[in-house]
């Protein structure tokens, strides 16, 4: 069998020698990467809700269709054609399609499908439709449905709250200043949206936001002739803030009430919650310094606030992000997450606010918490408990407080669990595989695979990189992945490029196909004749509160000493030339990649920063003084991180890069940059891109990686 085993890879060592000879092109590094040379995939797999069968779409020569399959079924079979679904929509007086729309056949009893701008719901055992948001509605901004089918939407600013047979407006006052049912606090805390409908979708919060006090700030509209200005509001650092309250609806009622969240108005509202009954709302209340939240609790139907749950503080900030998750068979307990004890970790409350039990505990991440199993005694969560860069499926028993985990290999999973929690559909990827796709029996831990996809390089002159991991200086580990040049000669000695971000919320390697990246672009460079390394200095996202907390009052003082223990390792490599080293970042990364360059002149002799905060006095009140204070608290910190007062000690090239309009990182920031270059007679390249906020995304994409492709090319060879 070792034999065979050898004899085998040694025929797939030399075929790949003969077939991996196509060089990537841009095309292939940022467009196709998402298409044709994306690893295959079960388009839209998901579980038919209420069963352990699972569908996914397919073309067919016969056209599209929907196939299903389950655990012990021997081959998958047609489950829904466009024809069997055009001949029920015609039996329901409906028009009939074209192309096989996307359908969620995992939302409950109905399947949603989207027909012509409208959501409508089909019962299959009933052979009956319902229109459950029509095409009007759906185009209104915000809309978004209850489960006793009322539709809560925003039109002219205000809210709007229809019954199937008229609307009723709710609101009267709202303005592009006065904000209602949107995001706040400019998405920080875990904010996503605006609109909270209760357990049984008869009442509703929102959020109302306040915003006339905060200073508008101009966006430049340069599609028109002449330019015109649009003003935003863009609360900085240290400034006057907006101020946030919500709202609570009845819709049966047509009663409304304000929470009485009381004083300081520039309080951050997050993560709202229904009591399971629906007479409450909870939210996590945390003050404009961060490092004191309070859980309370809310009388849904006069506003009046009810007490205090608990607290939590930080003597550097506390940032819920998750909310209460109330238990399924005991609507006086809860599930809270929190990294208090130094990881993301589960907590079992009551609602007199005492702990009950710890769920989960290690050095080690809880990412994403999934569902409870059908009987409502066992809870699904995704963590790193294996490994920082890996990701895995667990499942907890709440009464004993042990889990088990579901998935299994060094790799990232992403996982859907069934209604009653027996079987998980299990997508996952590794460096050396671009996917698998297989059911898992939770009980037995048996799998069933349902796909293996193909290299989707397997032509192409490229390998996987080396993940590895430096020491930081305070004895942290500090992961890497490291691209070496195709047709690598070790006697020769290669121009590098390094990538990072560095900043909270992101990570940027872990042990799956492409080592995360979303793109080929490394590879592509790789190719060019390039050593590209990329690292997740501190501050980077699950690897427990210490680790991120770090940055604290001086953000970029970490990230440079690890950048420095990255070059030092970079510099022992003996085919590395640490005369040609160029650095990349954008946004958080493109802040520390300026920092580094005037603080560490001549370290790297090109580098590109693209969307870069250069004075976090110019950025907004709830991301910086999370981790900076204001800079009335902290007027040292925002001095050593006013970058362009630093603009002298610069040597080597630099690229600064800005989409023109950007609301996030506002493009005042590399101006400034500019000015201050300008006035000390020192010469930096600038690029801009009109039509785009903080990232370059679309077609555009390509144009921008090989505008940072051409620069490393002028600089560095």
């Amino acid at each position: 069998m070792k034999k065979l085993i050898l004899v085998c890879q040694l025929v797939s060592i030399t075929f790949v020698g003969v077939a991996q000879n196509k060089m990537l092109t841009m095309q292939d590094a940022m467009s196709n990467a998402r298409t044709t040379l994306a690893p295959e995939n079960l388009s839209q797999i998901q579980f038919i809700y209420g069963t352990e069968d699972y569908v996914y779409a397919k073309r067919l020569a016969n056209g599209p269709v929907w196939m299903t399959g389950n655990f012990k079924s021997k081959t998958e079979q047609p489950f829904l054609s466009l024809t069997q679904l055009n001949g029920k929509l015609k039996a329901a007086q409906k028009d009939t399609l074209k192309a096989m729309p996307f359908i969620q056949f995992n939302q409950g009893p109905d399947w949603i499908i989207f027909l012509n701008g409208a959501k409508v719901a089909f019962n299959p055992a009933k052979n009956t439709y319902k229109t459950v948001v029509n095409a009007d509605i759906a185009e209104k901004t915000n809309a978004e449905e209850s489960k006793s089918g009322y539709i809560a939407y925003l039109d002219n600013f205000n809210l709007f709250v229809a019954d199937g047979k008229e609307s009723k407006q709710v609101t009267t006052d709202g303005t592009k200043d006065i904000v209602y049912a949107s995001s706040v606090h400019r998405d920080e805390f875990g904010i996503s949206k605006g609109i909270f409908w209760s357990n049984n979708g008869k009442q509703l919060a929102f959020y109302r936001m306040d915003q006339q006090m905060v200073a508008d700030y101009p966006i430049i509209d340069w599609t028109t002739r002449p330019a015109k200005n649009v003003n935003i509001k863009y609360p900085m650092a240290g400034n006057k803030s907006h101020e946030v309250t919500v709202g609570v609806y009845n819709a049966e009622t047509k009663a409304l009430v304000y929470l009485k969240t009381g004083t300081p108005a520039e309080q951050y509202l997050t993560n709202i919650a229904w009591s399971p009954d629906d007479k409450y709302v909870f939210i996590a209340i945390v003050n404009r310094g961060q490092n004191h939240m309070k859980l309370n609790q809310y009388d849904a139907s006069t506003g009046d606030f009810v007490k205090t749950i608990f607290e939590e503080k930080d003597e550097k900030y506390v940032e819920p992000l998750v909310p209460m998750l109330f238990l399924k068979n005991d609507p006086s307990k809860f599930i809270w997450q929190s990294n208090r004890d130094g990881w993301n970790h589960l907590y079992l409350y009551d609602l007199k606010g005492k702990v009950l039990k710890q769920l989960t505990k290690g050095n080690w991440e809880v990412i994403e918490v999934k569902d409870f199993n059908a009987k409502g005694d066992q809870l699904y969560y995704a963590s790193t408990e294996e490994s920082p860069i890996t990701r895995n499926l667990y499942v907890l028993d709440i009464k004993s407080g042990k889990s088990k985990r579901i998935t299994q290999g060094f790799a990232v999973h992403n996982a859907q669990v069934s209604s009653s929690g027996n079987t998980v559909i299990d997508s996952y990827s590794s460096p050396d595989q671009p996917r698998v796709i297989q059911l898992v029996e939770t009980a037995s831990a048996k799998t069933k695979v349902l796909l293996t996809a193909a290299n989707p390089l397997a032509a192409y002159a490229t390998e996987k990189s080396a993940i590895f991991t430096i020491k930081g200086n305070n004895g942290d580990d500090i992961y890497c992945s490291l691209y070496k040049p195709t047709s690598f000669d070790e006697s020769k000695k290669y121009p590098v490029i390094v990538y990072w971000y560095g900043g909270s919320h992101a990570q940027l390697i872990t042990n799956s196909w492409n080592a995360g990246a979303g793109d080929y672009w490394f590879r592509y460079m790789a190719q060019q004749g390039y050593v590209v390394l990329t690292i997740d200095t501190r501050g980077s996202d699950n690897r427990g509160k210490a680790f991120e907390q770090s940055m604290f009052r001086k953000v970029g003082d970490v990230q440079m000493e690890d950048m420095m223990k990255a070059v030092d390792h970079l510099k022992g490599l003996p085919y590395v030339d640490s005369n040609n080293m160029g650095l990349f970042g954008w946004s958080f990364g493109g802040f520390n990649t300026v920092d580094f360059m005037v603080n560490h002149p001549g370290v790297f002799k090109a580098a590109v920063a693209g969307g870069a905060v250069i004075n976090w006095n110019f950025y907004e009140v709830m991301y910086t003084e999370r981790y900076m204070d204001t800079p009335q608290e902290n007027p040292e910190g925002f001095a050593a991180t006013n970058l362009s007062d630093k603009v002298a000690n610069l040597k080597g090239k630099l690229l600064l890069i800005h989409g023109i309009q950007d609301p996030v990182v506002l493009q005042q920031n590399t101006v400034d940059f500019v000015k201050h270059a300008v006035d000390k007679n020192v010469q930096v390249d600038y690029m801009i891109y009109p039509g785009h906020e903080h990232n370059v995304t679309g077609k555009d994409r390509a144009h921008l990686y090989q505008k940072v492709t051409d620069y490393f090319m002028l600089h560095l060879k």
